[in-house]
């Protein structure tokens, strides 16, 4: 016992917590890392160490295998594979240490997979036909969303037909008695949250003026902020956060008035109209549209919460004016307090939409700067919530051409430089983008004179490109609750929701029989108890062997 007792002390010694810093900006330098390389890393004996602690870790895993109450689908848009190292050691890095075995929150869950993210018509996916994918169960078209493929993109009489209509885990929900939420720090109708709610043959009608501008009539082909305002399931979303103001306003509101100008051609101010909506249903409805609003007392009494924080997109965490808006961690926060009221559970869907942005026009230290800011946000999720009736699923849309490369030198910072074969490049690059333009003379460029500490630097690209494109390489997913480990191996996107709606016994989940599965629960705990203590008897057992010799 008194072995055992040691055995198990001498493992949770070894654990290293890596906390967020609270830096601003990047200031990171080899000669002030903490950690770089710890003493015990010479010594096999800490490597040991660490892989008994993973094991353990892993055998005291088990199948919660319960009726799911509550749905989170975190979305990272454009976190790639390569995204997710590079953050990682962005975030250890934000707190002077190496940073290479630190680890963003989700990568804390237990269960772990990949999605293929292909569209039906392209190789590589857009975040339209992935929406359609991973919110509404069906690959479609690239750039349609929450269609069928049969709706050709700009099809707007194929779009139209209700037939060819993919409802989405949104639906489920509402129509299981769930109160639902959307969060996102783009534009609330961007692609990713509209694939939940909107039916549209191009991703970019997201006002009637854009309709217009295709030469097509807005009263033929209803524009997205139109969709969620009007339309179920948008019409009964409990919670709307995110950018996007202007397409809810109409042209003659007043620039210079808090909400900033519309660019609406039909008059119609869509918020007002959200909010005589429920008015005429009795419900309390509370619009917002900057940080002070969002955080203000009382804020998640009222059924209903809109809130829209830029005109456009919103805001870098990393630019000095974002500090008027809200974080997403307190978007999320607002988000799942008032759908913690709902008697029925509820499902919340939350875009870190600023990965992608960022790396569309090659900003990489933006787009890791967003990923913290989306784990930070996964962080109080967990902590808001219960693992034993809440399924959270993170993952991401699409990939992008991000590369992490070269052989720097452990605690190298990962902004920087590499040197290899007598030549000097960035760490990170990418294969195409705007920032190709700026490096003609790539092979003689002196990059040790580049200001790596400001968040505007523009990564190396081989290809110019007005913005830089996606890549097709399967994303990750991460998922802790009721289920989870049915999150793994290679997925093909479209399964995500169903997963899901198993899980809570929704939508086309609900047709499935869990009273088998719940009737295995305890046997699968007993069976992880079993198992775990097996191995440590066996590790205690050869550790007092060894120990001998």
């Amino acid at each position: 016992m008194r072995v055992g007792v040691s055995l198990f002390l001498l493992l949770a010694g070894v654990a290293v917590e890596v906390a967020y810093g609270g830096l601003s900006k990047y200031r990171y330098t080899v000669e002030t890392a903490k950690d770089l390389p710890a003493k015990e890393e010479y010594d096999a004996k800490y490597w040991d160490k660490n892989a008994f602690k993973s094991l353990n870790e892993r055998l005291d895993n088990y199948l919660v295998t319960n009726k799911a109450k509550n749905l989170i689908l975190f979305l990272g848009d454009g976190m790639s594979i390569p995204t997710i190292t590079a953050a990682r050691i962005y975030l250890g890095q934000l707190d002077q240490r190496a940073g290479e075995n630190a680890k963003l929150s989700f990568e804390n869950f237990p269960y772990t997979g990949l999605s293929k993210t292909y569209c039906v018509d392209k190789q590589v996916a857009d975040s339209a036909c992935t929406s359609t994918a991973y919110l509404g169960g069906v690959k479609a078209n690239y750039g349609t969303l929450g269609v069928r493929a049969t709706v050709t993109r700009g099809n707007c009489s194929l779009s139209n037909d209700p037939e060819n209509h993919v409802h989405s885990i949104l639906m489920w929900a509402q129509e299981a008695g769930k109160g639902t939420g959307l969060v996102t720090t783009a534009n609330i109708t961007d692609a990713s949250p509209a694939g939940g709610y909107s039916h549209s043959a191009d991703r970019y009608w997201q006002s009637d003026r854009d309709v217009v501008e295709q030469n097509l009539d807005p009263k033929y082909c209803p524009d997205i902020a139109q969709q969620l305002i009007r339309n179920k399931p948008g019409l009964d979303v409990k919670v709307i956060m995110g950018g996007g103001r202007k397409k809810f306003l109409p042209t003659n509101n007043k620039p210079d008035s808090p909400l900033g100008p519309g660019e609406r051609l039909d008059g119609v101010n869509l918020i007002e109209e959200w909010v005589q909506e429920k008015k005429g249903r009795n419900k309390t409805a509370k619009f917002v549209y900057n940080r002070k609003g969002l955080l203000a007392k009382n804020i998640t009494s009222s059924d209903f919460i809109f809130g829209l924080f830029q005109t456009s997109d919103m805001l870098y965490h990393l630019e000095e004016e974002a500090n008027e808006q809200p974080t997403l961690e307190e978007m999320t926060r607002v988000a799942i307090e008032r759908l913690q009221k709902e008697p029925n559970g509820y499902y919340l869907f939350v875009e870190g939409a600023l990965i992608d942005k960022a790396h569309h026009k090659n900003m990489a230290h933006r787009a890791l700067d967003e990923t913290v800011e989306f784990s930070k946000a996964i962080e109080l999720a967990v902590k808001l919530t219960n693992e034993e009736d809440t399924l959270i699923v993170v993952t991401a849309d699409h990939a992008h051409t991000l590369s992490m490369s070269g052989y720097p030198e452990r605690g190298s910072d990962i902004l920087g430089v590499t040197e290899n074969e007598n030549k000097i490049y960035t760490t990170l690059a990418y294969m195409n983008g705007p920032s190709a333009n700026l490096y003609k003379d790539i092979e003689t460029h002196d990059f040790r004179k580049d200001d790596f500490s400001s968040d505007k630097y523009v990564y190396p690209s081989l290809i110019t490109l007005e913005d830089e494109t996606h890549g097709g390489d399967d994303v990750a997913v991460y998922a802790r609750g009721p289920w989870s480990h049915l999150f793994t191996g290679s997925l093909e996107q479209h399964v995500i929701p169903h997963i899901m709606a198993f899980a809570a016994k929704i939508g086309p989940g609900a047709l499935m029989d869990l009273e088998n599965e719940n009737s295995n629960s305890a046997t699968s705990l007993n069976m992880s108890f079993l198992t775990s203590l097996r191995i440590y008897l066996f590790v205690t057992i050869g550790l007092m062997i060894i120990k001998k010799l």
